[in-house]
Formats: C-alpha cells, sequence, structure tokens
C-alpha cells in the first residue's frame, strides 16, 4: 500500500528470539508487531504513555484477529500499515497489514479497542481533541477500498 493517507510505521526486524522450531517466526510474534506498530500509529492520535500518565486515560484492545498469509523469518524486515475502520466517542475498530520490506503481504491484524479511564477501569469517552484526531485519521482513510479479510470469521466449509 502506498496511498499517502494510510499510516505506515517504521520498518522492524524478525528478532531472533522469536524463530520457533518450524525455522519461521512464532504465531505470538506477530501480535508483538502489531501492537510495535499500533502504538506509532496511536502515537500520531494523542495516545501513548504521556497520555496514560498525564491523563489517566489509555487504550485497552478489547478483540484481535490476526490471518498468518506468509511465513516471516530471521532477517526479514517489515511495515505495518493502519487504518481506522470506525469509531465512536469510546472505541474504534482499526485494520492493520503487514508488509515485508520487498512489498509482499505477511499478515492481517484486525482489533476493537476500547478508550478506557485507569481510574475505573472503565470504558469512557475520548476527550475532544483526541476524538478529532481519530477523526481525522479516519476521515482521511474513508475514500480507501475494504481492506480484504476485514470482518472474516473462522469456520469449516
Amino acid at each position: 500500500m502506498t496511498d499517502q493517507s494510510l499510516f505506515m510505521s517504521t520498518l522492524h526486524a524478525i528478532e531472533p528470539g522469536w524463530i520457533d522450531y518450524n525455522n519461521h517466526m512464532n504465531m505470538g510474534y506477530y501480535t508483538v508487531l502489531f501492537d510495535r506498530c499500533a502504538d506509532e500509529a496511536y502515537a500520531t492520535m494523542g495516545f501513548g504513555p504521556d497520555y496514560a500518565e498525564t491523563r489517566g486515560l489509555t487504550t485497552y484492545t478489547a478483540e484481535f484477529h490476526i490471518r498468518y498469509l506468509r511465513e516471516l523469518k530471521l532477517g526479514d524486515r517489515v511495515r505495518v500499515a493502519f487504518r481506522i475502520v470506525a469509531h465512536d466517542e469510546k472505541r474504534f475498530h482499526s485494520f492493520q497489514e503487514m508488509y515485508h520490506e520487498e512489498g509482499w503481504l505477511a499478515a492481517t491484524g484486525e482489533s476493537m479497542v476500547l478508550h478506557v479511564n485507569m481510574t475505573g477501569p472503565k470504558v469512557a469517552p475520548m476527550p475532544g481533541d483526541i476524538q478529532a484526531k481519530v477523526k481525522a485519521m479516519a476521515v482521511a482513510q474513508a475514500h480507501l477500498p475494504q481492506p480484504d479479510g476485514l470482518g472474516g470469521a473462522i469456520s469449516l466449509r
């Protein structure tokens, strides 16, 4: 994906400890990479350690789905595209695509994220300035086609 409205993370390398006995990246570390790259996107919307510390507000992931499309191995490097699919005052639905540095799609991740007041903790509305940033990202990406695999379910056919 090269559309400028799509948030793209920095390049991340596959770490030696992430390789399993099948000689590819263990499934759990896809989640680690999606999380690290989402943190980069979250920072542009005003979320992160400073937000939690200064405002007592944060985000919790309520649900996360991964599709493993191609193997990643030691020495590979990836970037993750991040988009807001939908949002309201207390949550957002995002979709991520993990691309090998050569351009092929390795995996996708889809999440439902809740905005949380840490004193409860309880789900709470985002402050207006943060809602505006989430909305701005969603509006900038609204023209993009629906990503392949969005809303998928597991089943035997």
